[in-house]
């Protein structure tokens, strides 16, 4: 351990016993408190954004900060049912080509100007305008016509049934047309310095430290219960855990050493915090960079899907925490094709693939090479400790079938936008988040390549293309799943990409914090945030919130 990390450990370990006598006792946080508005609520962030329009930064970490700030149209409720959000209601017409939205009277963004259609069929505009660097224009651009005949009203028409038409419009996040009228969207300002509608409103972005939000008086959905958000920039999950124990945060997301192991050997952990286990939507892959040799060839792509041991990293890195994935759907949904079981762990049928590709050992050197070039290449992955272990576990499989494997972490903002946006990469280890509708032609369909967009590993093949296509034209919710399943199982044959595991959502948080649902429904513990509250005698002292 380096001098400073020890500092750093010794510093938050002495803060904390420093501050466990001003602590609440353990007692108080079990009884019941009446409901009341006030306080404030850090968390950690693993990432930083590159911005704060979600649609064009496309990360994890972007959505969790611009979702407490934008409304959607509608919204997915506690039971994954559709809503109105800015929507007080809609109708969708007899040949299911169009769909009407009213909205909600005297909405106001929070600068205090009206939010009308006009600012809805705007937002439509930017993110179909080819000048838009977005991964999610292709779902928007369906849309044949849209228009705003009245302040209220917003009607899209299709020129053909939409099946995820409904969902789309509970993804996009409405931004002000007084405020980026006549701007570059991808250039402004406005993704440091948004102006939106919902609960919170930004109130301080220190590059590298935090993210803070205030509570918004013109939020269109009513006041939030806590007055203040805080998100600390903490990329690793070692220090996010020492500054929850230090009282400085009040949740994170628990890595799985964290919950099965250091939570049970410290009880006075479980006095102070709640936790909760849940499936995450979610899983994590090993994806290539398909326009590069060798993962051009469909052989070496499956030699590695081979040689991989996927239940050692479930077992290894999450201990258990997680399930095996063999198609882009969480388990047990009917979108998840239950014929597909992930490649089994046999190296030697990886090696006699390679073999069957042209690698072999020449030289005795233990590296399988072709026309005298050995067969090696960097595998590139974030500041994240479950991802850094799962490349390491990947790493030795691959070399006992002969593979040379470096391995490269970046800090995340720099791997979005100088690899991943560029195409720059080999292979990554990284993850994608699921939503509750199964179209994902922004992520496989040949057509989304383009820097910014989703399908960043180059895959493309006609058979998918045609599947995305028509599984977004049908209606039909059984045809629509056997769409869907022939697409996953050309994916499975193909392997752009080895599914490695789905992880379980583990978020501890803190028992000051009430009102949060408990078990979680279907949409998790999150859905109704707005409404969790910090009693007053519970709150930490805030200077340090600020």
């Amino acid at each position: 351990m380096t001098f400073i990390r020890f500092f750093l450990l010794l510093s938050v370990l002495l803060l904390a016993a420093c501050s466990e006598s001003t602590r609440t006792p353990y007692s108080q946080l079990d009884q019941q408190y009446a409901v009341e508005s006030g306080g404030t609520m850090v968390d950690a962030l693993s990432g930083e954004p590159s911005g704060l329009i979600a649609m064009l930064a496309g990360e994890s970490s972007a959505s969790a900060i611009a979702g407490n700030i934008f409304n959607s149209l509608l919204k997915y409720d506690k039971n994954l049912e559709l809503t109105g959000e800015l929507a007080q209601s809609w109708q969708v017409s007899a040949d299911k080509k169009t769909i009407t939205f009213h909205l909600k009277p005297n909405l106001k963004w929070a600068d205090g100007q009206a939010l009308t259609s006009e600012d809805v069929l705007f937002t439509w505009k930017v993110m179909t305008d080819d000048k838009t660097r977005t991964p999610y224009g292709a779902d928007y651009k369906l849309v044949k016509n849209a228009s705003a005949p009245d302040p209220q009203t917003f009607v899209v028409s299709y020129a053909h049934p939409y099946a995820p038409a409904l969902d789309s419009w509970a993804s996009l996040h409405v931004l002000p047309k007084h405020i980026l009228q006549g701007q570059d969207i991808n250039n402004s300002d406005f993704s440091r310095h948004p102006v939106g509608s919902h609960y919170y409103q930004l109130a301080s972005w220190k590059n590298g430290e935090s993210i803070s939000l205030v509570r918004n008086p013109n939020a269109t959905q009513g006041a939030p219960k806590i007055d203040r958000l805080m998100s600390r920039i903490i990329p690793d999950k070692a220090a996010q855990f020492l500054e929850l124990m230090a009282d400085n945060i009040d949740s994170m997301a628990l890595n799985s050493v964290q919950y099965a192991r250091i939570f049970p050997a410290r009880p006075e952990l479980n006095q102070q915090f709640n936790l909760y286990k849940e499936l995450g939507n979610s899983y994590t892959y090993l994806g290539f960079n398909l326009k590069r040799k060798p993962f051009d060839d469909v052989r070496v792509r499956k030699a590695f899907n081979y040689a991989i041991d996927k239940q050692e990293i479930i077992d290894g890195v999450l201990l258990g925490l997680g399930e095996p994935v063999s198609s882009p759907y969480k388990p047990g949904t009917r979108w998840s094709n239950p014929k597909l079981s992930p490649y089994p762990y046999d190296p030697e049928k990886a090696k006699s693939l390679l073999a069957e590709a042209g690698y072999s050992d020449h030289d005795g050197d233990g590296i399988v090479d072709k026309n005298g070039q050995p067969l090696s290449f960097e595998i590139l992955t974030n500041q994240n400790k479950e991802r850094e272990m799962t490349a390491v576990l990947i790493q030795r499989r691959l070399k006992e079938i002969g593979v040379d494997v470096s391995i490269r972490v970046v800090e995340w903002a720099t791997f979005i936008s100088r690899f991943i946006k560029t195409g720059d990469f080999s292979a990554v280890v990284l993850g994608w988040g699921l939503g509750q509708e199964p179209d994902q032609f922004n992520i496989w369909h040949s057509s989304q390549q383009e820097p910014g967009q989703f399908n960043f590993i180059g895959y493309k093949n006609p058979q998918v293309d045609h599947l995305l296509e028509s599984g977004r034209l049908e209606l039909d919710p059984d045809k629509r799943m056997k769409i869907y399943h022939q697409f996953a199982e050309i994916l499975y044959q193909d392997s752009p990409i080895v599914y490695l595991f789905a992880g379980y959502g583990l978020p501890a948080i803190h028992k000051r914090v009430k009102g949060i649902d408990n078990p979680a429904p279907p949409a998790g513990i999150g859905h109704n945030s707005y409404e969790w509250y910090i009693p007053s005698t519970l709150r930490r002292n805030e200077i340090s919130a600020n």
